[in-house]
């Protein structure tokens, strides 16, 4: 008679015996219980906590035993210790499936063989096969079993098909057991493998004749080309961990066993633009470093044979880099005098331009500003890529000062855990500065999503979402565990952290921005509860791509966020101090060097009270200043715009901007942002000759385009949320009477973390004309009202020239202790920094 899993399993955990156990004798009687207990009854909410909690210190001790865990454990587990209002049935049934798994898996280590990748690596965006073979272990695959083929949710690689073998993305199995058939079936599957918020249905090839024996081999093949296709479109991300997970079943209780993950390498591809990376502030005559990295369309490091560069400061050239097929390239530049140098740089021939961050060099500067990216993912939760690449691409990619691997604690185990301790002493350096972190993951109610960040890394005990599942308790979690001074807490707002509450010694900061979105209003929250908190922004990139990240598909449809940090020196110390101190500044990705004071206070400073406030400040920016506005409480008291044109006059030809907006902010309070709002359709001119259009800030390939139909017409697509995004309109002969007509599609609002109360709304149709002769100074507003919401697209009259350095000053009044001070800036390209605040008198919560 056929044993069945359960039976086998309730023997197994009947009998354990184990030499050299990994289980303290204590841990391996509970283990004991637990795989008897679940064979006895299933898992139910009386039991659950009690057991979820046995498997979570099991799981833990497997994992730092060195051996692989099923990546969608950790989630169940948290699901159940962390949110308790996310209890429900079919959690329980996960539960008991993943315990008699690590039953198996524990007691019978060649139960499900071994998996072996072969192929690559293969260019981003190209065609590729590479094969998976499977060798049965000791147990064998019977009739109704079969092979999941998992997709991970996050890549944009090609969508599997088994029906039309002459076309792309096919894939195929087969096996070295002739008597074996298979056919093709679904599946649901949910988490990082699957439907990421539910279930979605998934490839499985089900063997519907024989039995898979022991030392049988399975091959399946992703993008077989041998019907005729190109095989499988590759994802536009490099990486050095791209997953393409298998789940086995063993018999027809689609009880699908997670396998090992062998991962494809995928590269970059052709050379498509340079970037730039230097020091924002230097001191006068000391030599510095500039990085020069050569990529493709994809923000991916370039691959082959790449030209010879030359690096300008201020047009003169200042350095040249050979030819190579190195992508990146650190050159030590003698020391310049005091001033303002912009950077350049061309490819030999001309044909590749690029640009990078503005340099001030100062005498005897007492700070500096350093860039960093405090909120980032990889593999070890529901990213792509190793933590090594996470570490390598910070450094040497984005070349940032200072960065936090962040990951979400509700995927994260003990060994992955010691992984990220590890890797704080293995990157940091001189000149580079990891801080060990990780992500508080709570549901809104809970008190939501918060970055965790550590002095030091050595010895530091992560405070969890599983134990401590509420802010109050990570709070007070963090104090018992760590000196206050050592540790920052960080809310951000996808899935936002509960701005009523702020522990003072813990939470200096609030992220505003990120590839999720544009969330202004999320600090002025905190700052409006009383809170006194300083801005900061970073990517939330999912890729392995701290610092400098392309977006991509989905949520994360904008270009990384940075934080910057005023301080003294580049030390760990002095950097935390930093943060500690609010004296930071946020920017939606380009590195503008930002200088703000209210009467003397800079950014995160507390000043005495004074009815007179002089405000002052300077920007250097990447692109021209476009928009300097100052915030006090809340409301905008002064702005001034340097590149529209303020005339009622209609030019016989100029240079248009059309931008779109939509607000970020939650319809109902303490919910989570409102999605991106798609704007897509056909613009036409009418009255004027419409030369070019330019997309400004059009970096994410899925979802910006721009082409123009005729002379007068273009269609494109931009999204929006909580900024702004612009097209450029080129014109001549433009006539009293000339318009711009919208004729913009419906489409449904979308992104990560989608608000509770209300859902994502589908926006519909709406015709939109802007016509010239209402311009008042050179501006035209219009407001489009869509579900719950009023947005608005805005033509302007501007100025393609403009000045990259702005100083300013607005002298104020104030009657009122604990008035709070800050300035926002807008590029040309549609870029945002924010300053911290400085606040005039009152005094900071204890």
């Amino acid at each position: 008679m056929r044993l069945t899993l359960q039976v086998v399993l309730f023997i197994v955990g009947a009998q354990l015996i184990h030499a050299a156990d990994y289980l303290s004798p204590e841990q391996r009687k509970k283990v004991e219980t637990l795989i008897l207990g679940v064979e006895a009854s299933p898992t139910e909410a009386e039991n659950a906590r009690e057991r979820a909690q046995v498997l979570w210190e099991w799981a833990n001790a497997y994992a730092l035993n060195g051996s692989y865990i099923p990546v969608n454990l950790t989630q169940t587990v948290s699901s159940l210790l962390a949110y308790p209002l996310g209890t429900r049935a079919a959690r329980y049934r996960q539960l008991d499936e993943f315990i008699r798994e690590l039953a198996l898996l524990d007691s019978e280590p060649t139960a499900l063989g071994t998996l072996e990748l072969t192929g690559g690596p293969f260019k981003a965006d190209t065609f590729g096969t590479f094969t998976q073979t499977y060798t049965i272990g000791t147990r064998n695959v019977e009739t109704g079993g079969g092979f999941l083929i998992a997709r991970h949710f996050m890549p944009n690689y090609g969508r599997f098909q088994t029906s039309d073998p002459s076309a792309d993305d096919f894939v195929s199995i087969g096996s070295s057991n002739e008597s074996v058939k298979f056919s093709v079936d679904s599946h649901p599957m949910s988490g990082m493998h699957g439907g990421f918020r539910s279930a979605a249905g998934s490839l499985v090839f089900r063997v519907t004749e024989g039995t898979l024996v022991q030392d049988d081999t399975v091959t399946i093949v992703y993008g077989d080309t041998s019907g005729g296709g190109r095989g499988l479109r590759m994802p536009t991300m490099s990486s050095d961990f791209m997953p393409f997970p298998i789940y086995l079943s063993l018999d027809s209780n689609n009880h699908f066993l997670s396998l090992p993950i062998q991962p494809v390498t995928i590269t970059g591809t052709d050379l498509a633009g340079v970037h730039a990376f230097a020091p924002s502030i230097v001191e006068a005559g000391n030599p510095f470093k500039i990085s020069v990295r050569a990529q493709d369309r994809f923000y991916n490091r370039a691959v082959g044979e790449l030209p010879a560069w030359s690096v300008f400061l201020n047009g003169q050239e200042m350095a040249k880099v050979s030819p190579s097929t190195k992508s990146i390239h650190v050159l030590e530049l003698d020391g310049l005098e005091e001033g303002v140098y912009h950077v350049t740089v061309e490819s030999e021939d001309g044909s590749i331009h690029g640009e990078g961050n503005p340099i001030q060099a100062v005498n005897n500067p007492t700070q500096y500003i350093y860039w960093g990216d405090t909120h980032g993912h990889s593999g070890f939760a529901e990213g792509v890529g190793s933590p090594d690449r996470f570490m390598q691409w910070a450094y040497e990619d984005a070349r940032l000062d200072f960065v936090t691997h962040s990951e979400h604690d509700i995927w994260m185990d003990d060994a992955e855990w010691q992984v990220l301790i590890h890797n704080v002493e293995k990157f940091s350096n001189d000149e580079f500065i990891a801080y060990l972190g990780y992500e508080w993951t709570m549901q809104n109610y809970q008190g939501g999503h918060h970055n965790v960040l550590f002095r030091t890394a050595k010895g530091r005990q992560r405070i969890p979402a599983q134990s401590h599942g509420s802010l109050s308790k990570l709070y007070q979690g963090l104090r018992d565990a760590h000196d206050p001074r050592d540790v920052v807490v960080i809310p951000h707002a996808h899935q936002p952290g509960d701005y009523r509450m702020n522990d003072p010694a813990l939470e200096p900061l609030v992220e505003i921005m990120s590839q999720h979105g544009t969330f202004e209003w999320y600090g002025l929250m905190y700052l409006n509860q009383g809170h006194q908190v300083g801005f900061t922004a970073g990517s939330d990139n999912h890729l392995s791509q701290p610092g400098y990240s392309a977006p991509t598909a989905g949520s994360l449809s904008q270009r990384a966020g940075l934080g910057a940090l005023l301080a003294p020196l580049k030390s760990r110390d002095s950097l935390f101090d930093a943060m500690k101190q609010l004296s930071a500044y946020a920017t939606s990705g380009d590195r503008m060097i930002l200088h703000f004071k209210v009467n003397e206070g800079r950014m995160g400073q507390r000043m005495p009270f004074a009815k007179d406030r002089l405000i002052e400040g300077r920007v250097i920016g990447t692109d021209a200043i476009d928009e300097i506005t100052v915030v006090k409480n809340g409301q905008e008291i002064w702005k001034e715009n340097y590149r529209t044109v303020a005339s009622d006059e209609v030019p016989e030809q100029g240079t248009f901007q059309l931008s779109f907006f939509s607000e970020s902010r939650p319809y109902h309070p303490g919910d989570n942002p409102r999605g991106w709002r798609v704007w897509y359709g056909t613009l036409t001119v009418s009255g004027a000759e419409l030369l070019t259009t330019e997309g400004y800030d059009f970096s994410n390939t899925a979802v910006h385009r721009l082409n123009m139909i005729d002379g007068n017409q273009a269609e494109f697509t931009t999204i929006t949320r909580g900024n702004e995004s612009s097209i450029l309109l080129n014109l001549s002969n433009v006539t009293h009477d000339a318009a711009v007509e919208l004729q913009l599609g419906s489409a449904r609002e979308f992104g990560g973390g989608p608000p509770k109360f209300r859902r994502h709304q589908q926006v519909p149709e709406a015709t939109v004309t802007l016509e010239f002769s209402k311009m008042e100074n050179g501006v035209l507003i219009s407001t489009i009202s869509n579900v719950d919401y009023v947005d608005r697209i805005k033509l302007r009259h501007v100025d393609v020239g403009g000045t990259k350095d702005v100083s300013f000053e607005v002298a104020d009044e104030g009657t009122v202790h604990g008035d709070y001070y800050y300035v926002r800036v807008k590029q040309a390209n549609d870029a945002i920094a924010w300053s911290s605040p400085v606040w005039i008198g009152g005094y900071p919560k204890k």
